[in-house]
């Protein structure tokens, strides 16, 4: 069985720390903004952006309340520090196209397994949170030779096993998610700290799914078996304040992983990456440094 490998990283839950790793990623998107392009896949027009270079490939699949735009302060951190930025809106979120001569709705790993292809990416680091997570676990299932690393941040893993749907049942707030989502996914101590951040947070939501677009099946369900047989180096980054996917559910899942290391960011919600990108952008580049 694996452990757990628990690392502070000098992380403070006090509220001055919370403070000083709160970035206002507006001023992020204004001052690293990436130019994207449509990308013609079988299916849909993938809206993809890029950051270039030679360094590895890092691929970072957005939330489901996101579209790439969710990214911009990974993006400009991981760009810095010598790597490929690509990240891309999934089929039916914001800028991608459906192509109804393809097949429709497709998978977001077929889509994912169709732009590696077309930039012959070969190998790479994969970066899934919340939703992206759900994709990024059926990928590296899916086709192991390409993802060099993992990391899951913030997801319940759309798990199937009746163990991960009874907990996320008993963890249900009723009638919660008929109040706006940043209500379910922001940390309150983000939303009250970060009101422009909060606001940028919500804009990128009311321009991520678009009106009717089907909901994208996994490439194959997500399950305890089918995790288990994932080989890559894997990052698990939990989040203390989440309300969707805490650590207890996260570990659930984590437990059947074939090698992994644990954190647990403090203070943070279901957005994690936005709300601490300090943070979160640290404990990913530590993490890639070794794989």
């Amino acid at each position: 069985m694996p452990c757990l490998l628990r690392r502070s990283r000098g992380l403070c839950a006090g509220v001055l720390s919370a403070l000083i790793f709160f970035v206002s990623a507006s001023s992020l998107l204004a001052e690293d903004a990436v130019s994207g392009m449509h990308i013609d896949i079988p299916g849909v027009k993938l809206w993809v952006t890029d950051t270039g270079g030679l360094g590895t490939p890092i691929v970072l699949l957005h939330s489901n309340t996101g579209n790439s735009d969710i990214w911009a302060p990974q993006a400009s951190a991981f760009s810095r520090a010598g790597y490929r930025v690509i990240a891309f809106d999934r089929r039916g979120w914001g800028r991608s196209i459906p192509d109804p001569s393809g097949p429709q709705p497709g998978s977001i790993a077929g889509d994912l397994d169709a732009l590696v292809d077309h930039l012959r990416l070969g190998k790479f680091h994969l970066i899934g949170v919340a939703g992206g997570g759900f994709a990024a676990l059926d990928y590296a299932a899916w086709r192991p030779e390409h993802v060099q690393s993992l990391v899951i941040g913030g997801s319940t893993g759309d798990l199937k096993d009746k163990e991960i749907a009874d907990f996320i049942a008993r963890i249900e707030i009723p009638e919660i998610r008929k109040q706006p989502a940043a209500y379910l996914e922001v940390a309150p101590s983000y939303r009250g700290a970060n009101p422009e951040g909060t606001a940028r947070w919500n804009d990128i939501n009311a321009n991520s799914r678009q009106p009717e677009a089907a909901a994208q099946p996994l490439h194959t369900p997500n399950t305890y078996t089918k995790i288990a047989t994932i080989t890559a180096p894997t990052l698990i980054i939990a989040a203390d304040a989440d309300l969707l996917a805490p650590p207890a559910l996260m570990q659930l899942w984590a437990a059947h992983m074939k090698s992994f290391e644990w954190t647990t960011m403090q203070d943070a919600g279901h957005a994690m990456a936005w709300e601490q990108p300090a943070v979160f952008n640290k404990l990913v580049l530590d993490f890639l440094a070794q794989h």
